[in-house]
């Protein structure tokens, strides 16, 4: 484990000393090399690794794992625009883009939920620095202020338990708050201690109407901080809300009802809301709030099965997403544009492509026997044993997804063709390859879904 942490290290020095010419290859095989020999953490989760610094469980391991996976693709993603720009402009994004990811992998291994919540806010500043400096819409820095200000007012309460909670109990490590006796101000209004000790990760994840710096952050973002956002960004916050389980007792959730009833409004409303979009950047994002909003509900009703359906979702989505945008992505380096009235008839030009958007829109509407498919049953099962009512409404959510994920293939690959993207050049191997590493995972893990599952 030590290596692999010493690897990431190692890419800041290999950044600042290759060759231009080499530069994007170096970085992106030092990122496979990490990406391969942290496969072996899946073995590491069932013996609860600990370490002074690391914590390795079956909540961590499958999220570092995804973390590792994501970063070469990253790169591989980036090459097309960032090789046009100055060497030096070349290098800050490279480092930017490790020390983001790098700070997400310690978030997800720390040992002490306060070294968690330093590593969970340091990734802010990589995350702003890529969408206010590459960003390439004019509403950038707006979308910045949005991220900085919605995530730092989130996080006050949260700190402000994790040190009173050090100062009584004189530790923070994952395995003794799993142990532990809660406080006397969460038994006296339990519901309302679980909110705002999880503001941040509601915030982060992101929950309805707290949502609202989500779609403006993907839009603004270059295709590296989209991935990257989708891809773990906000996993933090269903991990931080996994982790802090222990403060979810019987008698809580009828006290959080509220919170799963916006929860439950959130993965219906924003389902709706893609059905409008016009920009297909936008309207992936909008999907991503479903889906977590789904995570929330999942992470209140408190069961194992709900926990592993979670688990399970976030893994998925998270390969689903960013393969999503990095599709997006390809039909905007072609056409300039996001708007998916003038992407249509793209099947006729680039029908490899077309696959691809056909076999990631049935791995996002969840089709048997994807892991998408798992963490959404093992979910609904939950929510039908805890009321058979909120299962039914829940279940439209099953309509809605489909809907907007037909639209998005009828609006991007049929329809006529129009007169300015007629002359496109074809897909690079480059492409392919990324797209076949984002589902390949997806298509393994059918075989051995209980890899992800808490149970």
């Amino acid at each position: 484990m030590l290596m692999i942490f010493s690897a990431w290290t190692l890419m800041f020095i290999t950044t600042f000393l290759a060759p231009p010419k080499h530069l994007w290859s170096l970085i992106t095989t030092q990122g496979f090399f990490i990406t391969f020999s942290s496969i072996s953490w899946i073995y590491l989760q069932d013996f609860n690794f600990s370490h002074p610094l690391f914590f390795m469980d079956k909540i961590s391991a499958p999220l570092a794992i995804l973390t590792c996976w994501l970063f070469p693709l990253t790169m591989l993603a980036s090459q097309s625009k960032m090789r046009l720009e100055p060497v030096g402009r070349q290098r800050a994004y490279i480092i930017n883009s490790i020390f983001l990811q790098f700070t997400t992998l310690l978030a997800f291994t720390a040992s002490d939920l306060m070294l968690f919540f330093i590593f969970f806010e340091a990734s802010l500043v990589p995350t702003m620095i890529i969408i206010t400096r590459w960003g390439t819409q004019e509403r950038r820095l707006e979308a910045g202020m949005y991220l900085a200000f919605y995530t730092m007012l989130g996080a006050v309460p949260l700190m402000i338990w994790l040190t009173k909670f050090y100062t009584t109990h004189g530790s923070l490590s994952p395995t003794f708050t799993h142990t532990m006796h809660i406080t006397q101000a969460a038994m006296n209004c339990p519901g309302l201690f679980w909110a705002t000790c999880n503001a941040a990760f509601l915030v982060k994840l992101p929950m309805y109407y707290f949502h609202l710096w989500l779609p403006k952050a993907h839009v603004e973002a270059p295709i590296a901080g989209s991935m990257i956002l989708a891809g773990t960004l906000l996993k933090l916050g269903g991990y931080g809300i996994l982790r802090t389980s222990p403060l979810l007792q019987e008698t809580t959730l009828s006290q959080t009802l509220f919170i799963m009833l916006i929860a439950i409004l959130g993965i219906l409303a924003t389902a709706l809301l893609c059905l409008r979009q016009t920009d297909l950047k936008s309207l992936i994002a909008m999907s991503s709030v479903s889906h977590m909003n789904l995570v929330i509900t999942a992470a209140l009703m408190s069961s194992p099965w709900s926990y592993s359906g979670a688990m399970a979702m976030m893994i998925a989505h998270g390969l689903t997403s960013s393969a999503l945008f990095c599709l997006a992505n390809t039909s905007y380096e072609r056409t300039n544009s996001r708007t998916m009235i003038l992407l249509r008839g793209m099947l006729l030009i680039l029908p490899l492509t077309g696959a691809w958007w056909l076999i990631i829109a049935l791995f996002n509407l969840a089709l048997p026997p994807t892991i998408n498919f798992a963490g959404e049953m093992l979910i609904m099962i939950s929510l039908c044993n805890w009321s058979p009512i909120a299962f039914l409404i829940v279940a439209l959510n099953l309509i809605f997804t489909t809907a907007y994920t037909l639209y998005v293939l009828w609006a991007t690959q049929r329809g006529p063709l129009p007169k300015h993207i007629k002359t496109l050049f074809p897909c690079l191997i480059r492409e392919h390859l990324l797209l076949l590493l984002h589902i390949s995972p997806g298509f393994l893990l059918i075989l051995k879904p209980e890899l992800l599952f808490c149970i």
